[in-house]
């Protein structure tokens, strides 16, 4: 465990309330990132958007707007973590030879950091999830609780080695939200969104579904060995196992309803007929 000082009185608080002993060293982060996404969310992606594509941002009804900006929001973001989680994966020289223990329980102020920046994000997805849940949907904030409850689990710290490389979820992301913006900017069925398509579902496919699940099942047999020897709780083995496998069923739910959206991008007589 790092030896840095603990510097946010309220964190150390939360902290041993809460058996999270990692936290204070990345509660800043968290508060930080948070603020910085609502930053942007609320005030550079509208400017820039004005800015870059004016015909359409400025025609677009208030929903849309607020949809635009938190997709510009998740387009950094993952651009930003997945870029971090990657530089952990191939540069952590523990890696490649972590015991189940180390799996676990084993931290590092590298990947705290990349914790802290996720759970930064979920925190602000919540609010946002939140105030705009006739918009998103009630799954949406199902999503976000359940990938913050994760990674705040991992200050305990608890499977920070797994952690990181959920974060790689995130690579599908970028296309996603281009997909999206492509169809706004009246480039519905055009070659580039063909193109991000298949980059889309690709990396979707991956990433998500292939990647995600073969990491679940991995994290699963660590934790149902822990389980049964005794180091890991109840409460904890159960909240942390369910929230990653809600996590898990919704990505191969919106896996269901990306294919069906992109079809209907490039079928013909449906194009016609609808275009948002």
């Amino acid at each position: 465990m790092s030896t840095q000082p603990l510097r946010s009185p309220w964190a150390v608080g939360l902290a041993n309330h809460l058996n999270l002993q990692s936290f204070p060293f990345h509660a800043e982060q968290i508060v930080t990132s948070a603020g910085l996404y609502q930053g942007l969310f609320s005030v550079i992606s509208p400017v820039a958007s004005r800015w870059l594509a004016p015909d359409t941002y400025n025609k677009l009804p208030e929903e849309t707007r607020v949809n635009w900006d938190s997709r510009v929001v998740g387009f950094v973001q993952a651009a930003f973590i997945s870029y971090q989680a990657l530089s952990v994966i191939f540069t952590d020289p523990s890696r490649p030879d972590a015991t189940v223990h180390q799996r676990l329980w084993g931290y590092s102020a590298r990947v705290g950091k990349v914790q802290a920046y996720l759970a930064g994000y979920f925190l602000w997805d919540i609010c946002v999830s939140t105030r705009y849940m006739s918009q998103y949907g009630f799954s949406a904030i199902v999503h976000a609780v359940c990938a913050f409850l994760i990674t705040m689990v991992g200050f305990r710290p608890f499977a920070n080695y797994y952690g990181v490389n959920f974060v790689l979820y995130e690579l599908s992301t970028p296309f996603l939200n281009v997909h999206w913006m492509l169809d706004k900017l009246g480039m519905t069925g055009s070659n580039l969104q063909l193109y991000n398509g298949i980059a889309l579902v690709s990396t979707f496919f991956g990433c998500r579904l292939v990647w995600g699940s073969y990491q679940t099942w991995l994290l699963t047999q660590d934790m149902l060995s822990a389980w049964r020897s005794g180091p890991v709780p109840n409460l904890l083995f159960g909240t942390y196992l369910l929230s990653n496998t809600t996590l898990t069923c919704l990505n191969f739910y919106w896996f269901g309803k990306m294919i069906q959206a992109i079809r209907k991008r490039f079928d013909s007589s449906e194009n016609k007929e609808d275009h948002t």
